[in-house]
């Protein structure tokens, strides 16, 4: 089980190998890092909210505050020491009040400085990924486009391969045909087939065939010497023609013996 188990991560790592592009890798981690750097200015956005309404509030107590101090003031003024002094209770409990929330303000202040300041520094390593993903995925266009290119100029590449044997089996096939072809002239030459045309010629037609060729350029020989020779093209004509029968009748004989 343990050897069936290792066999089959092999072959789903190889699987998976084959199947990843490192285009598509880069864009996944690059989106990833968006979404966190989304989420750390939301988070920013949320601390600097939460300290705006701590400051609201905290306007809102200090204005209460002041107008207990004035009342208190116009009660001592006016003889009612009773109500001047719950006046400065009041506003005894609201400073209490004022102090919390400045506490917390802040905290607040000091957690929206430190995301502030991380979302900064995200946001320039996500600028140098996204030039070094840019650089990586025009490297690797280039560097596949090379493969590529190099593959087919050597014929390894599975569309060059597929060429190469269509090419190669039709130059088989063509000598395969001119072999035959070939090889049936000859057998109709030597009369091994007969040709069922009736347009082939027997022996003795081709061989008067080729005499008749031969006498034709003797003739034109003898023709062109004798105008060499400053002689008559006729006699040049006729003693070529008397030459050429002679060696007919030499021929001749010599066939018969």
């Amino acid at each position: 089980m343990k050897r069936m188990g290792m066999i089959f991560r092999a072959k789903a790592n190889k699987a998976l190998d084959r199947a990843e592009d490192p285009r598509e890798t880069l864009d996944y981690s690059y989106q990833k890092q968006l979404e966190l750097l989304q989420k750390v200015r939301r988070g920013v956005a949320d601390v600097a909210t939460s300290r705006k309404r701590l400051e609201l509030q905290l306007n809102q107590l200090q204005g209460q505050s002041t107008k207990l101090e004035e009342q208190g003031r116009k009660a001592l003024a006016l003889g009612r020491e009773d109500l001047a002094r719950e006046a400065l209770s009041r506003r005894a409990a609201l400073q209490q009040q004022v102090t919390d929330l400045e506490t917390q303000h802040q905290t607040l202040q000091g957690e929206e400085e430190k995301l502030t300041l991380a979302a900064q520094r995200l946001q320039a390593k996500v600028d140098a990924f996204r030039t070094r993903k840019e650089t990586i995925k025009a490297t690797y266009t280039a560097a596949q486009a090379q493969t590529r290119i190099g593959e087919a100029f050597s014929g390894i590449s599975e569309e060059m391969g597929d060429v190469g044997m269509a090419i190669q089996r039709a130059e088989d096939k063509t000598a395969q045909m001119q072999a035959r072809a070939g090889a049936i002239d000859e057998l109709l030459a030597s009369g091994a087939l007969d040709d069922q045309s009736g347009m082939a010629k027997d022996d003795i037609a081709a061989e008067l065939d080729r005499i008749s060729g031969g006498t034709d350029v003797e003739l034109e020989l003898q023709r062109m010497k004798a105008e060499l020779a400053g002689g008559s093209p006729q006699q040049a004509i006729e003693g070529g023609t008397q030459d050429q029968a002679q060696q007919s009748q030499n021929q001749h004989k010599f066939d018969k013996q």
